[in-house]
């Protein structure tokens, strides 16, 4: 004898109707936690800001960036792309803030007889003496940046005392080579020698 089915349809439809989830009644508590959330967020934003001046206070002692010549004299390699930031030279995780060279940006880069131009939109522009170039080599990362083995361009430059590292990456990393000939190998030798007497 075959039993008969048994029409289960009300109850599923009662055990739906308690699953929903209640409706939000204490909308104090509700406004009062996105309050909290968005103060944390002001927080943590105002205190990388303050951590951002501390930074640029303690690098006070670098002096003012050289002004571009008016005639630099014809290009010898010109690179459109990204500026990612400057670091003490073999240091790369020690950004350097002062004088907007912590700021990222896109960037035209230049280099002449005279130098180095990296003329910056939105941000401010600077200019290495060529005399002041230590070299260039490709890299993998600067504070704040890690691309692929050879996705940055790092150039090697003194001021004020001081080596210092700025990262490019071109819209054609196949640029990059190009510039590290033209500009030359690094000396690490003398970026060993500047770490060590950083250390002590």
């Amino acid at each position: 004898m075959t039993p008969a089915l048994i029409d289960n349809t009300p109850a599923l439809a009662a055990l739906a109707a308690e699953q929903k989830s209640a409706e939000v009644t204490d909308w104090a508590a509700r406004l009062g936690w996105v309050a909290g959330l968005l103060l944390f967020v002001a927080l943590v934003y105002w205190l990388m800001r303050q951590g951002w001046k501390w930074r640029g206070s303690l690098q006070s002692d670098l002096p003012e960036l050289p002004e571009a010549p008016d005639a630099p004299g014809a290009p010898r390699l010109t690179m459109s792309g990204r500026y990612h930031g400057s670091t003490t030279a073999g240091q790369w995780l020690d950004r350097i803030v002062a004088h907007g060279l912590g700021t990222r940006s896109r960037v035209e880069l230049t280099l002449t007889d005279a130098g180095l131009t990296a003329v910056r939109p939105g941000a401010r522009d600077f200019f290495v003496p060529a005399g002041q170039l230590r070299g260039a080599r490709l890299d993998k990362g600067i504070a704040g940046k890690v691309l692929a083995e050879g996705g940055l361009l790092v150039v090697t430059w003194e001021h004020g005392g001081r080596l210092l590292d700025s990262g490019f990456r071109s819209d054609t990393a196949a640029e990059h080579t190009a510039w590290v000939e033209a500009i030359g190998p690094v000396d690490m030798n003398e970026i060993t020698a500047t770490k060590e007497g950083a250390a002590r």
